[in-house]
């Protein structure tokens, strides 16, 4: 679909998800333009974690949204190597390291963006390990794992930084923990940079999809001029012919 259109067609879904879950008193008011902090996100954490996939995951990279908090809560408490993006991606080493073994405050304040800030470590990819989980957010997502994100293609750019430097593969479970009303049955808009998900976890269930959408790397005729401009890792490569 071109890149225009289905950025249209995307704003229309997220609109009518973001009213759904605040006429339905799913979520709190004021969810318009965010990755939604749903109430159930607790349960939903605790459903992942049952699953093989959660279990054997030793690195998690985790969105630093709201209804992603429990999980990465929940990842810290249980050990797990946990990686956040700085938000906007706006430092030349754009990661945060979040080690449960060298943490000097609880995981429950680690776990959240601004602590997170305040006490990690920058990182930059090729300080990274693999990553056998990425756990991310999304305004809708359909069974056959298509999400929207909130429109900023931040989570697009991680998972495509990452795919380049080999620390993803085909081996490692993309999940995204969402209230039922943001699951779709309709098709929904994608374009060549999007990537789609294994697994959606709700408070009540657990869908898995079929075969996830993998891009190879960036597509820089997507990112507009200004995007590259606020991202130092961006800027940096951009001169480099063979990142084109």
């Amino acid at each position: 679909m071109n890149s225009r259109v289905a950025d249209q067609a995307k704003g229309v879904i997220r609109e009518r998800i973001w009213t759904l879950l605040e006429h339905r008193k799913a979520a709190p008011s004021g969810v318009h333009g965010s990755i939604p902090a749903f109430y159930g996100a607790q349960a939903a954490a605790d459903r992942l974690a049952e699953l093989p996939a959660w279990k054997d995951a030793r690195v998690v990279k985790a969105v630093p949204d709201k209804a992603q908090f429990p999980a990465r809560v929940r990842a810290l408490a249980e050990g797990k190597l946990v990686y956040m993006a700085v938000p906007r991606l706006a430092a030349a080493q754009p990661f945060y390291l979040l080690d449960p073994e060298t943490l000097t405050v609880p995981v429950t304040e680690a776990a959240t963006s601004k602590v997170a800030a305040a006490i990690a470590p920058n990182i930059g990819v090729s300080e990274m390990r693999p990553v056998d989980l990425i756990v991310c957010g999304s305004v809708a997502v359909n069974h056959h794992g298509v999400r929207l994100g909130k429109g900023a293609g931040y989570s697009d750019i991680e998972f495509a930084l990452l795919q380049e430097a080999g620390l993803i593969g085909s081996d490692t479970t993309i999940v995204t923990t969402v209230h039922s009303l943001q699951v779709m049955d309709e098709e929904l808009p994608e374009t060549d940079h999007d990537f789609s998900v294994d697994l959606i976890v709700t408070p009540n269930e657990i869908i898995e999809c079929g075969p996830p959408r993998r891009p190879l790397g960036l597509v820089w005729e997507h990112l507009e001029q200004e995007k590259i401009e606020s991202i130092p890792l961006l800027k940096e490569r951009r001169s480099s012919p063979s990142d084109r």
